[in-house]
């Protein structure tokens, strides 16, 4: 593939916007404790919600979803003119959602990237961020486990592309690369929760339970 500046200025601009940490700015802003200080010590929504403010934790959560839905629905809008099609704004996004895992303004230490991930996917075709966040929501509900919810989900995002390529949307081949490396960085991500839930330990949705 051929060097091309503005779909390689497009995927660094969208590194740096998933790069804020949204659930450290939105606590700072608000005078609340690191969510990295407390809890699971993940900076992402689910652990904000486990300091009791929901108004925090669902600010956290838009946001987070929006700075990866943001540039795949930029480069999808404007992309055209400039020589970008859905492979450049599919990359795009898995730049965003790399920027919240490892942002570079807060020393490559962020969140897990579900709420990220969700933005990118609704991005994409919104029928598949549909798809994919009703089988998170069904877990959770289910379950009472975030962690798990998210593994399910993570395996089901590329799978429902897959299966609905030609049919609901185009089949894009970097589109589908681009949804597998998501899903494994999100499961390498959940490392930790998947020792946990198989001993049991993992805590469920509606914990409040602070490191000591």
């Amino acid at each position: 593939m051929s060097f091309h500046l503005p779909s390689f200025i497009a995927i660094v601009l969208s590194y740096l916007l998933g790069s804020l940490s949204f659930a450290v700015i939105v606590s700072k802003s608000l005078g609340m404790a690191d969510p990295r200080s407390y809890g699971s010590g993940n900076p992402g929504a689910t652990n904000v919600l486990r300091s009791g403010n929901k108004g925090a934790a669902l600010a956290t959560l838009v946001l987070d979803a929006l700075k990866g839905w943001l540039p795949v629905f930029v480069i999808r809008l404007i992309g055209p003119d400039l020589g970008m099609g859905m492979g450049t704004a599919a990359l795009a996004g898995l730049a965003a959602f790399i920027g919240h895992l490892y942002p570079v303004f807060f020393g490559f230490k962020g969140g897990k990237g579900v709420a990220t991930a969700a933005g990118v996917l609704v991005g994409i075709d919104w029928m598949l961020g549909l798809a994919t966040g009703m089988s998170w929501v069904i877990i959770a509900f289910f379950f009472r486990y975030s962690s798990l919810a998210s593994l399910v989900a993570a395996f089901f995002a590329p799978s429902f592309y897959l299966i609905g390529g030609g049919i609901a949307w185009p089949l894009n081949r970097t589109v589908l690369v681009t949804l597998v490396a998501i899903s494994l960085l999100l499961i390498w991500r959940h490392r930790e929760n998947i020792r946990r839930l198989a001993a049991g330990t993992e805590s469920k949705l509606g914990a409040n339970k602070k490191k000591e």
